[in-house]
């Protein structure tokens, strides 16, 4: 089995990279970009895996390919950001670090799976930090980084780079590769249709029931949106359950945490009352908060795709189109919902569903206000008359 074996749907992409691989089109700075679930963060690991790969195909045999895969290679490091961005001081330590000889490996490879969090046109120090050295690359470093489009990028990163563009998997290509992996045929579907597209979601949808659980509540929202009082307990329900599906990960790594800290200044009561310890418990206390708050904002963020879903096969429906629904299971709340909106009162939705996401995202209003607003705005036109 080969570190390419996993993918799915991207041939054209992974020809290009077995060639650079092997040496050929090879170059310093990698940029992947593809929609969300496309498979960034995968198509880079085993790149990475490749490229230390002791026979330069990725064999998936060889120590260097094991070590890749698993993430535990000393020449391949991650950074991936829980918060909105990526800070210029972490950048510049990141930056250091890349310039060194590779201690076993042939390169050495910094993945960066958020480069979209690296600043932005009017505030791009982070970005900056990095600039340097892939303008002026070493000669065993690579830089490989992840963005949903080649524009999330800073434009001086990105022209540096050479641009990949990942496919987004079709159901059937999901769904073979679910089947490959043991899954039922029927379970298989249902999360191909249902992840639209996401593989890291298709794969917790067929072996979470309580991923699936809180998808059903998500989906089942839009036709009980019949009253502003129905409104009001929707945007509650969706805040709340964003809350409980990150706050038991949370807490686990929060704790994990504070016990790294706590062991790097000793376990003497004086060590740990220190001004020294204090300070960086505080910076962690500050830190902690701002990756639980992006925590909740991306399970929100895919809730709001998941009803997405919900009004594009509702427009579907009301115009004919042929084939399953992306919600098939629910066919007769979907009908509903059609029947009871036109076509362009579906898209009105629609787009209130993106402006509630930018509000979150963007601009920080707080979820549950823009929560109630958005469901609001998706109540029926039926149900007002």
């Amino acid at each position: 089995m080969t570190v390419w074996d996993d993918l799915v749907g991207q041939q054209p992409v992974l020809d290009t990279l077995r060639r650079a691989a092997g040496g050929e089109g090879m170059t310093h700075a990698w940029l992947f970009t593809g929609p969300p679930g496309s498979g960034r963060s995968n198509v880079a690991r085993a790149f990475a895996a490749a490229l230390q790969c002791e026979t330069r195909t990725g064999c998936g045999e060889c120590e260097a390919c094991r070590l890749g895969i698993s993430g535990s290679h000393p020449d391949i490091k991650w950074v991936k950001s829980e918060t909105s961005v990526l800070y210029v001081n972490d950048m510049r330590d990141l930056v250091l670090s890349a310039g060194k000889f590779p201690s076993v490996g042939r390169w050495q490879i910094v993945v960066i799976e958020d480069a979209d969090r690296l600043g932005t046109p009017e505030n791009p120090r982070t970005g900056n930090a990095l600039l340097k050295a892939i303008e002026e690359p070493t000669p065993r470093t690579v830089w490989l980084l992840c963005a949903p489009t080649r524009a999330d990028v800073l434009p001086t990163i990105a022209s540096r780079s050479r641009h990949v563009t990942l496919a987004t998997p079709t159901g059937e290509q999901i769904t073979d590769f679910l089947v490959r992996s043991g899954i039922d045929a029927t379970v298989a579907s249902f999360a191909a249709r249902a992840s639209q597209g996401h593989i890291g979601r298709a794969r917790a949808l067929c072996v979470d029931e309580g991923t699936r659980t809180r998808r059903r509540e998500i989906v089942s929202l839009p036709a009980r949106l019949t009253s502003i009082g129905s409104c009001m307990t929707a945007a509650t329900n969706l805040n709340e359950l964003a809350k409980e599906e990150t706050e038991a990960i949370t807490a686990e790594i929060e704790q994990r945490e504070l016990k790294e800290l706590q062991s790097m200044f000793g376990s003497e009561r004086k060590d740990l009352a220190s001004r020294s310890y204090r300070a960086a418990l505080g910076s962690l206390e500050k830190l902690q908060k701002q990756k639980a708050k992006r925590r909740v904002l991306d399970v929100i963020d895919r809730a709001l795709m998941d009803l997405v879903s919900v009004y594009r096969d509702a427009i579907a429906l009301a115009m004919g189109a042929p084939g399953l629904l992306v919600n098939e299971e629910l066919r007769g709340d979907v009908a509903t919902i059609a029947r009871n909106a036109t076509p362009e009162e579906l898209l009105r939705m629609i787009d209130a569903i993106f402006t509630a996401r930018e509000q979150m995202l963007e601009f920080n209003v707080p979820p549950q206000l823009a929560l109630e607003s958005m469901t609001v705005a998706l109540r029926l036109p039926g149900a007002r008359r």
